[in-house]
């Protein structure tokens, strides 16, 4: 470190310890006023639990008065202090803005919480006024995390009765009580879940239908590697070894999950599936038949069922094609899809122009296929991953703890994260000028949002419809893969594609990569129409702006959903857990405070 640079730490620290002495009375109190009085005008306050007991954002002087009017009674903020164990504060420029950004502790009326805040240093008076605050719950009182410092002592001396392992395999039965929670699906977010349910003491069950944990990554098609890297995908608890890749393959996730559950101690029943599921409303419990490795089917009943199957509901999306009964080959659905190995010689024509299409179809040509046609239904978002891809991941790096990166990313309001990936997409459309134009030439539609967001915004907003090119695109360009559009095909015979032009697009294979149906409908196989209905549609942003149904109470009661990226699950778990057992100890309030 320079010796500027420790100045400039020293000076950012001087400063925010300065602005948190005069502001903690204000953010302490109970008056709407002079909370609001810390925020520059059109400034954003964002709360996770703590106040408001949901995921909320205010902005504007007179929306968050209003809104803390209501809540900091309850909350009862108290020992406002500057976090000792998150990043130090910092002087920084943000969107053309000089800023100073910190993080800070304190106590609420049921556990402690954190906040980040980034403070603007331009406004007229000469004060620092906060842009951006993200309040959150991080603990309940009497049931923090048991880890570091209050990791538990364990009873390894005790000779002559039970051990460790004779406490786990019992544990692990559940013949003795009924779990707290049940978790359906045990790939990252639910285990990443499970285990920070564990660490408050809930007695969770997950419940997963393959035959070993990670499976969902193990049984997905050879060439599968993540997009992004290593940093940003990290498990709380158990980071990474430093020796790993920086891109992921995904046997290496599997492998790792597998890991992370043994490591973390979580009760997983695999082999095990879900059968169905109803809550009695007047007990408030759950009852869930599930059919175990032997074929035997058991009941267990619990106060909160989460449905853990990732972002989609597993439900294959296999779309009306006409004449698909007429088609001579195979017809694969993406999920059906191993190995492109095992189609050389085949003509293939995919379906779909997302992720999956992309690597599958980069398989298929890389393993000896005559031929790979993609078949695009929609225009696609494409970046290249280097130098794109990172940069748009930057903010992840090895010398970063995870957890402070997720707290600055999630603190950013939606017009700030639109306007963002609007000068993101701007850049990223720059440096890929070629790589566009080459698909576009080849045929190949492309589309970064109406409101030019890019690629992650369709991904919030759709789940799909985008790729990071780790190579399908270079060889779209050089017509390796060729490219039709879907509303050019008629149909499908048994030799192919007809297309709209009588010619035929020969195929001895099939692939759908057509994603998988919405949430909903996976809510509505396993618990019925009244619990889908009630719950409603799952994933986009709802009217605040948060992903619908995700990791907060829903219109269902006991019922809660996790899903999203590894990136995702590391955030929001904290969050739903909490939530769960604040329900469990009755601290949880019947309805959200604002």
């Amino acid at each position: 470190m320079t010796i500027k640079t420790l100045e400039r730490e020293l000076e950012a620290h001087r400063q925010f310890t300065a602005w948190l002495e005069d502001a903690g009375s204000a953010i302490c109190d109970v008056s709407p006023q002079a909370f609001a009085g810390l925020f520059a005008p059109g400034g954003y306050w964002m709360d996770y639990l703590a106040f408001t007991w949901r995921y909320r954002t205010f902005q504007g002087r007179d929306e968050i008065a209003e809104a803390f009017g209501k809540t900091a009674a309850a909350a009862g903020l108290k020992g406002v202090e500057i976090s000792a164990h998150r990043a130090r504060p910092r002087l920084a420029r943000r969107s053309g803005i000089e800023v100073l950004e910190g993080f800070f502790d304190y106590e609420t009326s049921v556990g402690r919480g954190t906040a980040y805040v980034r403070l603007r240093l331009d406004d007229p008076s000469g004060q620092p006024r906060i842009w951006i605050l993200l309040t959150t719950l991080q603990s309940l009182d009497g049931f923090a995390e048991r880890a570091g410092r209050n990791r538990p002592r364990g009873r390894e001396h005790e000779v002559g009765r039970e051990n460790w392992l004779d406490r786990r395999l019992r544990e692990q039965r559940f013949d003795d009580r009924e779990p707290e929670v049940v978790i359906v699906g045990g790939g990252q977010g639910g285990l990443v879940l499970g285990a920070r349910l564990r660490q408050m003491g809930v007695d969770a069950l997950v419940i997963e239908r393959n035959e070993r944990v990670g499976d969902n990554w193990r049984k997905r098609y050879h060439s599968l590697t993540l997009h992004n890297e290593v940093a940003t995908n990290t498990l709380p608890y158990m980071p990474y070894p430093e020796t790993w890749p920086a891109f992921l393959p995904k046997d290496k996730v599997a492998h790792w999950l597998e890991t992370y559950a043994e490591a973390m101690e979580l009760n997983v029943w695999t082999g095990s599936q879900v059968l169905d599921g109803s809550r009695e409303d007047a007990t408030g419990l759950w009852t869930l038949r599930i059919r175990r490795p032997d074929g035997s089917v058991v009941t267990k009943r619990t106060p909160h069922v989460v449905l853990a199957t990732g972002g989609h509901s597993g439900v294959p999306n296999v779309p009306a094609i006409p004449g698909i009964g007429d088609f001579a080959g195979r017809v694969l659905h993406s999920s059906q899809f191993r190995s492109g190995s095992e189609h050389s010689g085949e003509r293939v024509v995919v379906f779909g122009s997302g992720s999956s299409a992309h690597d599958i179809a980069q398989d298929l040509c890389e393993n000896g296929a005559a031929s790979v046609t993609m078949i695009q239904r929609n225009p696609t978002a494409v970046i290249s991953l280097d130098p794109c891809g990172t940069m748009v991941y930057a903010a992840y790096a090895d010398d970063l703890d995870p957890a402070d990166v997720d707290f600055v990313q999630a603190a950013t309001p939606y017009p700030v994260l639109k306007e963002t990936y609007q000068w993101l997409t701007r850049k990223t459309c720059e440096l890929d000028r070629d790589l566009i134009e080459g698909l576009e030439a080849a045929g190949f539609r492309t589309d970064f949002e109406p409101d030019n967001t890019g690629f992650h915004m369709k991904y919030l907003r759709k789940g799909g419809g985008y790729y990071i090119n780790v190579g399908a695109s270079d060889l779209i360009i050089n017509g390796r893969i060729g490219v039709r559009q879907a509303v050019d095909v008629e149909g499908l015979v048994a030799d192919g594609a007809r297309m709209r032009d009588g010619q035929v697009l020969p195929a001895d294979t099939i692939v759908l990569a057509t994603g998988y149906k919405n949430q909903q409908e996976g809510i509505r196989l396993l618990f019925g129409d009244d619990v889908a209905d009630r719950v409603g549609p799952v994933w986009g942003f709802d009217e605040n702006h948060i992903m619908r149904n995700m990791w907060i109470r829903t219109a269902q009661d006991g019922f809660w959903l996790m899903g999203g990226s590894l990136m995702e699950a590391r955030l929001y778990s904290t969050y739903l857990a909490l939530q769960i057992k604040a329900d469990l100890e009755q601290v949880l309030p019947v309805q959200p405070l604002a």
